[in-house]
């Protein structure tokens, strides 16, 4: 099984770039994609609609930010928009795809780098997802969740991590969370499942020659339960054509797409 995520920043900038000539030639079971931008009434075009996959939007009520999408090649028997808290869904943040016990997940954390107004509420997303992570992990069902958590895990995740200590997406508070994720509830980093290379990163700022340059973070992931740890065969930041400011994340998984 393979599923790819993907922040875009704007789908239809990336779409310009060739994003859905790449997804074609993929053949993912599921694509999650964050940061649309866009409001499903400004996606009527066929392009946004593959033919190979059933796709699904959830949409910021605010136009040209944020929103999340799935792309799934099997029609999923449910599809769940929004986390459950107005704040948050309001800015199409969560939308989840159920395949018999499986779901999966495209999610877009909030970033709280533009002032702190907005990093208070990145701390109250936050909360609110643990309870709802902590819920998933009892529920006993298959979970991947997909997306930008915009939170650098470990000083490996990210290039300049002495410099970035002071800033959002590598507090010390927001590293924590991340411990106890995957510590304590025992959520799996999935990318971390397998041996890396060194200087692995999905996201890299538009200013200098970051990207040239890979000075990036690592805030794009793959997040699973406790149950498919072990699942992991594959995995791949690809760099071969540049979509947005971050790059897709591929997984393959030794898992079969259960049958509907």
């Amino acid at each position: 099984m393979r599923i790819i995520t993907a922040n875009v920043n704007g789908i239809r900038a990336a779409g310009r770039k060739g994003f859905f000539e790449w997804i074609a030639s993929q053949q993912a079971d599921v694509v999650c994609i964050q940061e649309t931008k866009a409001q499903i009434d400004q996606l009527g075009d066929a392009l946004y609609h593959p033919q190979d996959y059933h796709c699904f939007y959830h949409d910021a009520e605010k136009k040209g930010y944020s929103g999340v999408a799935l792309y799934c090649r099997q029609k999923p028997d449910d599809i769940i928009i929004g986390m459950g808290n107005d704040e948050f869904d309001s800015e199409g943040r969560y939308i989840e795809a159920k395949f018999g016990k499986l779901s999966v997940i495209s999610l877009y954390m909030p970033s709280g780098s533009s002032k702190e107004e907005r990093q208070l509420l990145k701390y109250r997303c936050m909360d609110h997802m643990m309870i709802k992570l902590e819920e998933m992990k009892a529920s006993g069902r298959d979970y991947i969740v997909c997306g930008d958590w915009n939170i650098a895990h470990k000083n490996e995740d990210i290039r300049n991590w002495k410099g970035n200590q002071k800033n959002s997406g590598f507090l010390p508070e927001e590293r924590a969370w991340l411990d106890g994720l995957f510590d304590k509830v025992g959520f799996v980093d999935a990318f971390r499942e397998l041996e890396q290379e060194e200087h692995q990163y999905t996201w890299w700022s538009n200013r200098g020659q970051a990207r040239a340059n890979n000075v990036g973070w690592r805030i794009d992931y793959h997040v699973l339960s406790p149950n498919l740890k072990g699942k992991v065969v594959s995995t791949e930041i690809y760099r071969g054509e540049s979509f947005s400011d971050h790059a897709p994340l591929i997984i393959d998984y030794d898992y079969k797409m259960p049958s509907i």
